[in-house]
C-alpha cells in the first residue's frame, strides 16, 4: 500500500492546548514509514486524567492514570469490505500525565507517546528485552525523522 493513511485526531480533554494537526501528521508519518498506507484508519485521542485512570484500571489493571494506551483492532491486511478502511485501532494519550513526566521539552515527550502508541497498534511491544530493544530502536528512528521535518 502506498499513500497516506487516515488519522482521526480528537482532543477531548482540558486544560492543555493540543496541536492536533501536528500529532496527527506524526502518527501518519509513522504508519507510512512502517508500511501502512491508504485504506487504513487510526484514531488518536487526547483524554483527561479521570478517563485515563478509569481506562488504565479497566483494561490494564493499573492504578492511576498512565500516559498512553493503545487498542489495536484489525491485525491483518485483509479488508472485510472492499470500500471500507482497515481500522487499525485507537491510541489514547493523557497530556497532563505526559507533561508531568517530561524530562525536558514537553513536545519531545508527546512525540514519543504518539510514536510509542502507534507502534503498539502495529504489534510492537516491550514485554521482553529483545522486543523492548526493537521497539526503542523504532521509536528513536521515527523521532529522529520527526525532528528533521
Amino acid at each position: 500500500m502506498s499513500g497516506q493513511p487516515s488519522v482521526v485526531v480528537l482532543d477531548e480533554q482540558e486544560p492543555r492546548s493540543i496541536l492536533t494537526e501536528r500529532w496527527g501528521a506524526l502518527a501518519s508519518d509513522v504508519l507510512v514509514a512502517e508500511g501502512v498506507g491508504v485504506g487504513s484508519e487510526l484514531n488518536l485521542t487526547f483524554i483527561g486524567v479521570d478517563e485515563m485512570t478509569e481506562l488504565n484500571r479497566e483494561h490494564m489493571d493499573g492504578d492511576g492514570p498512565t500516559d498512553v494506551l493503545s487498542f489495536p483492532l484489525d491485525d491483518s491486511d485483509d479488508v472485510v469490505f472492499d470500500d471500507q478502511p482497515r481500522l487499525l485501532g485507537d491510541v489514547l494519550i493523557c497530556p497532563e500525565v505526559v507533561a508531568k513526566q517530561a524530562p525536558g521539552d514537553p513536545d519531545d515527550e508527546m512525540a514519543l507517546m504518539v510514536v510509542h502508541g502507534v507502534l503498539h497498534i502495529l504489534g510492537m511491544d516491550h514485554q521482553d528485552p529483545e522486543e523492548e530493544a526493537e521497539m526503542k530502536a523504532a521509536e528513536q528512528r521515527h523521532l529522529a525523522a520527526w525532528r528533521k521535518s
